[in-house]
């Protein structure tokens, strides 16, 4: 991959410079890393809401009524297995 020299001029407290510069924060390769990074994050953030939308067209939303219906049908599926465990 060509490599390209650039300049950023930051206006940062003293303390905070200071501070990362002891922790390494301030080198070419941890800047790098983090923009690396942060737009791996943001192409994986983008196609999950790619994959939202397609799923959202797939077939009509469910209402809260028919979830309440699946959440009570679950419940009743599960308290009948007790049931048939406890006998």
């Amino acid at each position: 991959m060509d490599r390209i020299d650039i300049t950023l001029t930051l206006n940062l407290p003293q303390a905070l410079v200071d501070e990362a510069k002891s922790a390494g924060l301030l080198t070419e390769e941890q800047i790098e890393r983090w923009l690396t990074d942060e737009l791996d994050r943001q192409r994986k953030l983008d196609r999950f809401f790619s994959k939202l939308d397609r799923l959202t067209t797939i077939e009509p939303p469910i209402t809260e009524d028919e979830i309440n219906a699946e959440v009570e049908a679950y419940r009743q599926e599960k308290r009948s297995q007790k049931m048939d465990n406890a006998e």
